[in-house]
């Protein structure tokens, strides 16, 4: 009679731990969606980037309240602690079993992950940026559920269990398998790209557990409906379902289809916090790293800015002057375009990735570190047929060129930036010319071997003590 009770009003241990699961899952999908922004400090960005995440946290935590209130004995067992009362409209079945479980809860995961994928088919396939933005897209594609629920609602199907007969359980796990077959789909047709990140296992990954989902929510509808009579049926059923939903929540969730960059930084991959740039995280060749030669070059201000800004030191040096008068959006913007040029042109999805990425951060409206360009120029990047065009920014980096020219240019060769960076450069060249011309060594192997007696018959070159004036390739 006890276990007859405990089905009936709550409080069976299996309850118990069914709440304390989700909630632990819950936290844990918090601290995993902003760990990099807390710890790693990594800057918030605008857009659908950062927005679709949320969203998928806010329909996470929707689904899993909405299990636990409509299962009246978990609620039961709550109310012990919270004090509800149970008459109270906002506890009514239509709100949390068809709204918020529904179009805010699973409907909206789903939606969002279905926006991920057709903006991956777009990107990668289609070599484009998606022809509809997601905050369009995504109520686009919920609309089907607001529809079915608003009819669930008018009609009243619910029993006193939160339960429906079977005449609308089918429909509404056809409408479940319907939106993970969507989701297939895409999948599928992005299937042979060859993401650099983790985007095509997580979309698999979320295929699989919405689908085993949707069978055990199913058969347990099923068999409450069918053997209503059997309490531990009923016990059993509702651990299921809250403890699949908050694997599912952790499944489900990802960060690289949105930003692939972010992704890299988690709880597992404390390695990955050297990838400070996309051309980094990409395996850009030379990306961030200095050529022995580029090191003892010299500089002369009469050669025209586009080339001096080829050299990587001077690039730095001038980078950290433009963002101390907090104008450095250009200088990084030319950084970042010149190691995309790096790229193979028949590397396609590197070369997407970093177009993509630049699109976001430099381009796009609202940008972290959006650039002054012509409107003109911004859309003909963002209307472009092929992310992967060798001269995809080309007129946007004439322009920006033109303009640090104008603005910083003359402000830099009377900072202390310039002549801090010339001292270094004469410097490292003095340094360089020395060795050169008196022929040491000074490896830790071969320290006073000197001409004739290196043992080794090293060619010390007598000439060429002229710092190189190279850039980086």
């Amino acid at each position: 009679m006890a276990k007859m009770k405990c089905a009936v009003e709550g409080g069976c241990p299996t309850d118990y731990v069914a709440v304390t699961v989700s909630i632990v899952s819950f936290i844990m999908l918090l601290v995993w969606s902003t760990f990099p922004f807390i710890v790693h400090k990594v800057p918030r960005t605008k857009g659908s980037g950062f927005w679709i995440p949320v969203i998928q946290v806010v329909a996470s935590f929707n689904l899993l309240l909405s299990i636990m209130v409509e299962r009246k004995p978990i609620l039961d067992m709550s109310n012990n602690f919270l004090k509800f009362e149970k008459r109270h409209w906002w506890l009514s079945c239509y709100l949390w079993a068809v709204w918020v479980e529904g179009p805010l809860g699973f409907g909206l995961l789903l939606s969002c992950r279905i926006t991920q994928a057709f903006q991956l088919y777009f990107i990668f396939v289609k070599r484009r940026l998606p022809l509809i933005r997601s905050f369009f897209l995504i109520p686009l594609i919920l609309f089907p559920w607001i529809v079915g629920a608003a009819v669930i609602h008018i009609k009243k199907p619910l029993n006193n269990r939160c339960h429906m007969s079977a005449q609308w359980t089918i429909p509404v796990a056809i409408l479940h398998s319907l939106y993970v077959a969507t989701l297939v789909g895409v999948t599928a047709a992005v299937h042979h790209i060859e993401f650099r990140f983790d985007e095509l296992r997580d979309l698999w990954r979320g295929i699989l557990v919405s689908s085993i989902s949707i069978v055990v929510w199913i058969t347990a509808y099923i068999l409450n409906e069918i053997h209503d009579n059997i309490r531990w049926l009923e016990v059993v059923s509702r651990f299921l379902l809250l403890v699949l939903a908050s694997i599912l929540v952790l499944a489900f969730f990802s960060i690289s289809s949105s930003q692939p960059l972010l992704s890299q930084i988690s709880l597992r991959r404390r390695e990955s916090r050297e990838f400070r740039t996309m051309g980094q995280a990409l395996g850009i060749p030379d990306s961030g790293v200095l050529t022995q030669r580029e090191q003892n070059s010299r500089i002369d201000p009469n050669e025209p800015l586009d080339k001096l800004l080829l050299n990587k030191k001077f690039r730095q040096s001038f980078m950290a002057f433009a963002d101390s008068c907090l104008a450095g959006e250009s200088v990084h913007f030319f950084d970042e375009v010149h190691e995309l040029s790096k790229i193979s042109e028949n590397d396609c999805v590197r070369r997407i990735y970093m177009a993509r990425h630049i699109i976001e951060k430099y381009i796009a409206a609202g940008a972290a570190m959006e650039i002054n360009i012509s409107h003109r120029s911004k859309q003909e990047i963002l209307s472009t047929s092929d992310l992967t065009r060798a001269d995809l920014f080309h007129n946007a980096l004439n322009e920006i060129v033109q303009l640090m020219k104008t603005n910083l240019a003359k402000d830099y060769w009377s900072s202390m930036f310039f002549l801090k960076f010339q001292e270094e450069c004469d410097m490292r060249c003095n340094g360089y010319e020395l060795e050169q011309m008196t022929g040491w060594n000074y490896s830790p192997r071969l320290s006073s071997v000197h001409g004739t007696d290196d043992p080794f018959h090293q060619d010390h070159l007598l000439k060429n003590s002229e710092c190189d004036n190279d850039t980086d390739s």
